[in-house]
């Protein structure tokens, strides 16, 4: 695996050299109005890689395992080099731009949560009745916004799949596992679910996001209740298979250790957000010394993970590298080919989308667009796509609204693009759910129940037998409710 990458890591590091050079040797600077010039076809290598995430793990799985990074690099590519042919080193500035200050801190985020998470190993005998399903699938929403929604499918998917190992109907519980866990559960902070986090960094506080709390509670109580009465059916058929259950291992946690380094990564990122260091110019990028800190803090956390806990607990989780390679190679090309579409959504009106920015006006039409296109691309660029659509639709800019949110004077001054942000927020967090694709955790808790024997639905079984029929009536009901 590091062989095979090696080639791309070599190719990032020497165009990111080559684009140090020049920014420094030019101090350049934001082409003015670049959102106004891009035409609307500039967007096609980020499609392109988006359709390929969406439709290559279905038709060509094992091409796709083979080779994403390659895919990713194609798309990358095919954006960036008539970008810098075009705009030279201006285009050098909005690349560093975006990769310094989005995917950079975005992977070390991902990376420390899901190094730290995969060290934190749950053990023991249980007994999968409904009651005790029902009570691990609301441990791990309830824990998704501080741990990560990765974090804690990482956590708690193989404990749920030990104690429903002798029932006959699981399939189910696997998925409102992915619905609330992997998904909505992780609507409450910047360290649940990745959207969210880039809102962080694009100057949205920390703790605003607690204001989605109405919506992930109404949400979560209705999908809870649904589960229970469904496994509560289920389990009335097959209460037979409980007297085999034997009592075995005493429950226990190993890796403990891990919790402390947890807390050490939402402190990092805490502290980025309340503290406010000098900044420094790299390339013409502003850099704050708390967003480096909070980066190294992370590392070091990740680290310490590493070092402290035992081989056998990890083992014990079936930890391994892949998902968090495979997240960091598609968000390097995500990120790569979003820049168009970010300048022109900023443009307003006056871009080339002009038409989607003038038909989207209402947080209802912000829920439903932003939550219908995170079922089937991913949630963290299709979030950051209608962030830059609210501010261009309002003529803000990200400074106004970061320096409205740190004054805690969001909501008074700029109370239209709160409501739209809600509206995006809940949209792409909930309804990333809707399909395997929508969000990260969603295909790793698939894969870990299809490893365990476990039969999870079709691309399409899982739409149509239960994301169509449970979860977008739920979201209708959060649509009249809240939007």
């Amino acid at each position: 695996m590091k062989i095979k990458y090696n080639y791309l890591s070599g190719l990032f590091f020497i165009f990111l050299a080559v684009s140090t050079g020049l920014a420094n040797e030019t101090g350049s600077n934001p082409v003015p109005g670049l959102g106004k010039e891009l035409p609307l076809w500039s967007v096609i290598p980020f499609v392109g890689i988006l359709l390929s995430i969406a439709l290559f793990p279905l038709m060509a799985p094992h091409f796709w395992h083979k080779h994403f990074p390659k895919v990713s690099a194609g798309w990358a590519l095919l954006f960036a080099l008539p970008f810098l042919a075009v705009y030279k080193t201006h285009a050098v500035h909005e690349i560093f731009h975006i990769y310094l200050l989005d995917y950079i801190p975005f992977i070390i985020l991902l990376w420390g949560l899901f190094t730290v998470s995969g060290g934190i190993l749950v053990r023991g005998s249980l007994k999968g009745t409904p009651q005790m399903n029902l009570l691990m699938i609301l441990i791990g929403t309830l824990i998704a916004s501080w741990i990560g929604t990765t974090g804690a499918a990482m956590v708690m998917i193989r404990p749920l799949i030990r104690a429903n190992d002798l029932r006959k109907y699981k399939v189910h519980t696997m998925v409102f596992f992915i619905f609330l866990v992997a998904n909505i559960g992780g609507s409450l902070t910047p360290l649940g679910d990745p959207p969210l986090f880039l809102g962080f960094l694009h100057g949205v506080s920390f703790f605003w996001t607690l204001n989605l709390l109405p919506q992930m509670v109404t949400a979560a109580l209705i999908l809870l209740v649904i589960y229970f009465l469904m496994d509560s059916y289920y389990y009335r058929l097959e209460k037979s298979v409980f007297t085999q259950f034997q009592t075995g291992e005493a429950l226990a946690i190993d890796g403990k250790i891990n919790f402390l380094f947890l807390l050490g990564i939402i402190g990092g990122v805490l502290f980025s957000g309340l503290v406010h260091l000098p900044e420094f110019n790299l390339g013409g990028i502003p850099l704050a010394f708390q967003n480096l800190i909070r980066d190294a803090w992370i590392i070091l956390m990740g680290i310490l993970s590493m070092t402290f806990t035992r081989k056998e607990t990890r083992e014990g989780n079936g930890f391994n590298w892949f998902p968090i390679k495979e997240v960091a190679y598609l968000f390097a090309g995500i990120f790569m080919t979003i820049i168009p579409a970010l300048a022109i959504l900023k443009a307003g009106t006056d871009g080339a989308m002009a038409g989607l920015v003038n038909a989207v006006e209402k947080p209802f039409h912000y829920f439903w667009i932003s939550g219908a296109l995170s079922s089937f691309l991913d949630n963290a660029p299709t979030y950051l796509t209608f962030f830059n659509t609210a501010l261009g639709k309002l003529g803000l800019s990200e400074e106004q609204v970061r320096l409205a949110f740190a004054s805690g004077e969001i909501t008074r001054q700029f109370p239209e693009f709160i409501s739209y942000l809600t509206a995006i927020s809940v949209g792409a967090v909930f309804m990333g759910a809707n399909t395997y694709i929508g969000n990260a955790p969603n295909f790793m808790v698939k894969s870990i129940a299809e490893e365990s024997g476990i039969t999870m639905p079709s691309f399409f079984g899982y739409m149509f037998k239960f994301s169509v029929p449970i979860l977008i009536p739920v979201f209708i009901i959060l649509a009249f409710i809240f939007f």
